[in-house]
């Protein structure tokens, strides 16, 4: 691959969160996460696991309890006299926080807990760093492979949006109902299937308004 097509690739990713009927094949899936392995990690740690949700009335399970927590969050300010703010929550950030529900397949990214022989060698008998920072070691990796799983996917010619609403709104009904082990943590849900229309192109910061060079 020369870097004028990875150039193409990388900047014609969109988030999508329109899909067709079509379901996505397991062996697409297997190919995707192929690539998010390979992604750096911590000391090789590799502190990712997915869990890849095929079953479409599960994910409308998944969109329903999510919307129900929004409701009861949205009730709750309420009650507070908040009204505005909850209308503007529900009617604006519920359908973004939930835009997976037609999506054929879901994947739930995971982050494991960080270990290594650095950890066990040097970090823990100094006593340097707790539960938190390597918590957030195992988030940032996670984090890395879930952008070569979704540069994946664009490759295959499938969408994806990746997510944090279900996570925000309803981590532990996700997390019983996928009997997800409480020493992983929930990154982010990805929505993935075959794109329903093309994408829109979003305006990006210039790079000179990002970038800053030290010599």
């Amino acid at each position: 691959m020369t870097f004028d097509d990875f150039k193409q690739l990388a900047q014609s990713r969109r988030s999508i969160r329109d899909f067709s009927d079509e379901d996505v094949l397991p062996e697409d899936v297997r190919d995707i996460i192929d690539c998010a392995r390979f992604a750096p990690s911590d000391t090789n740690s590799q502190t990712w696991e997915f869990i890849a949700v095929m079953n479409r009335d599960k994910i409308k399970a998944i969109e329903a309890f999510t919307w129900k927590r929004l409701d009861e969050i949205a009730a709750a300010a309420e009650t507070r006299g908040l009204a505005r703010e909850a209308k503007l929550m529900v009617k604006s950030f519920g359908p973004y926080a939930t835009a997976f529900g037609n999506a054929p397949a879901m994947i739930i990214c995971l982050a494991t807990p960080y270990t290594s022989k650095f950890r066990e060698r040097i970090f823990d008998p100094v006593q340097f760093g707790n539960p938190e920072i390597w918590a957030e070691e195992g988030i940032k990796s996670s984090c890395l492979s879930v952008q070569n799983l979704m540069l994946a996917a664009h490759a295959k010619g499938l969408a994806t949006c990746p997510m944090t609403g279900p996570v925000l709104l309803a981590e532990q009904d996700l997390r019983e109902y996928l009997n997800i082990p409480h020493d992983r943590q929930i990154n982010m849900a990805v929505a993935l299937g075959h794109p329903a229309a093309k994408p829109k192109t979003i305006a990006r910061k210039e790079i000179d308004e990002i970038l800053t060079f030290v010599e």
